[in-house]
């Protein structure tokens, strides 16, 4: 094991990534508060109103309060694994110096399966969002220009990424706070609770049944806040930087979260808008009119939403997909490094790559009774859950196994915190693979076939370039 002296060396300064390359320390904790709220806040605008149609607004109420309790204590744990191990895997290097290779690959593969899933969803969104204002071109051409883009940014540089990433975020939740004011003459009590439990008026079995079916909508409020982890190495000070940007991203979205919600469901019929797309816009309109300059601007402000989580994913996904790499889990060549930008611009292509292909195999591809994007977001949400539930169990081994790990940030109220996230986490879980079992099938056989390529390849993992965060043995291969 190493010496105390030896870890926090390579703690603090990022450890020595021989051989594959460095990601540029350019990031301070307000730029990271935008890539923690950015990656979530479409979230916000779109998807969460689905879980009033099973579990009506008391009960959707409910689940979301759950749901964030968990997000809470998770994100107040997971930040202290992401100071003491600022790594571009995130959750991935994590599991791999607390578990060993299989704990890496689960994690790896989950929260790849999240981050390289989550885009081409939120791309038709952008495109379905610009074909209203322009119906004379496929949504589709949006969605891969949206791609296009955003490649191309991230290729850039971070630190423009980053900027343009605090930029859309900020107006996206000026934005929301502008709808919850506009819309609070037209609000009344009554007309949130009204038939708030799944449709009816008391707490039923078919009530309770609804608000175990709606967690998923209640995690797209959250889902991929943990992303920021993957800027870690990017981060100027990180052991000052990410507690400053995770804990105040957690509380801003918290916030927002219960407004949009609470806000929209009070000024009028809320099933109106329990099965739809834009339930802001729409709910605006119940308030003001079609023909309100507070609708038109909200319609035109609310894809900014969309963009900066798109945008941050994207982001997101390349480190994950370069920090597998870079440790053997994937092939080598995707953690090459632009020689001019020094960003991870194959990782960029590679998930791009399969976002394209998703957005227009989008009405050929039927699973379940549902198109391939719905069943993408809800895959997303499953490899979400499985990280969660890994990353809180490393945590307690890391206490267990590492007490000399450098930690300058400590989970507050360890181990309550961390245990309740893990507890609620299997509840989502559960909840996940009741509603959507022949999913969870599907994201086994692919686990399952991402194993068979681990086992394959360790002669690739033991090539890798030493990793100082990644082990606590320098033999553990």
């Amino acid at each position: 094991m190493h010496s105390t002296e030896a870890t926090q060396a390579a703690t603090s300064t990022g450890a020595a990534h021989a051989g594959t390359g460095h990601l540029k320390k350019v990031l301070g904790p307000f730029q990271l508060w935008g890539i923690a709220v950015g990656l979530v806040i479409s979230g916000e605008y779109f998807g969460w109103s689905y879980g009033w149609n099973t579990a009506g607004t008391l009960g959707f109420l409910v689940a979301t309060v759950l749901v964030a309790t968990m997000y809470t204590t998770f994100i107040f744990s997971f930040t202290e694994l992401s100071t003491a191990i600022p790594h571009a895997g995130g959750p991935f290097a994590y599991a791999r110096r607390a578990f060993g290779p299989h704990g890496g690959f689960v994690a790896g593969f989950a929260t790849l399966v999240e981050f390289v899933f989550a885009p081409p969803a939120i791309a038709l969104a952008i495109g379905a969002y610009l074909n209203v204002q322009f119906p004379g071109i496929n949504p589709k051409w949006f969605a891969l220009g949206a791609y296009v883009i955003f490649i191309g940014l991230n290729w850039i540089g971070v630190g423009i990424a980053a900027a343009f990433e605090l930029f859309v975020t900020v107006l996206a939740i000026v934005e929301l706070l502008v709808f919850m004011g506009v819309v609070t003459p037209g609000w009344t009590l009554a007309n949130f609770t009204a038939n708030g439990w799944a449709g009816g008026s008391v707490l039923n079995g078919a009530a309770i049944s609804g608000i175990f079916a709606s967690i998923p909508f209640a995690i797209w409020f959250f889902l991929a806040i943990e992303g920021a982890a993957m800027a870690a190495e990017e981060a100027r000070e990180p052991h000052r930087t990410i507690p400053i940007a995770y804990t105040t991203g957690i509380v801003t979205l918290v916030v927002l979260a219960f407004g949009v919600m609470i806000f929209a469901g009070g000024v009028g019929d809320w099933r109106k808008l329990a099965n739809i797309n834009d339930p802001l816009p729409q709910a605006m309109k119940a308030v003001v009119g079609e023909n309100s300059g507070w609708l038109h601007m909200l319609v035109w402000i609310g894809l900014f939403g969309l963009i900066a989580s798109f945008h941050g994913i994207i982001m997101g996904y390349s480190r994950q997909i370069f920090a597998l790499a870079r440790a053997g889990y994937l092939p080598r060549w995707f953690a090459g490094l632009s020689p001019r930008f020094d960003t991870p611009h194959r990782a960029l292509l590679a998930g791009g790559v399969v976002g394209v292909v998703a957005i227009f195999s989008d009405e050929w591809v039927q699973f379940g009774g549902q198109t391939l994007t719905a069943n993408i977001v809800t895959m997303a949400v499953l490899g979400a859950i499985v990280m969660y539930l890994v990353s809180m169990a490393a945590l307690f081994k890391l206490r267990r196994s590492e007490p000399n790990l450098l930690r300058t940030y400590r989970a507050p109220f360890y181990p309550v915190f961390p245990a309740i996230a893990l507890g609620l986490g299997v509840v989502c879980l559960g909840a996940m693979v009741w509603f959507n079992f022949m999913l969870t099938v599907l994201f086994a056989v692919l686990m399952a076939a991402a194993y068979g390529y681990f086992l394959m390849t360790s002669a690739q993992r033991k090539s890798a370039a030493p990793d100082d965060m990644l082990s606590s043995s320098p033999t553990n291969a």
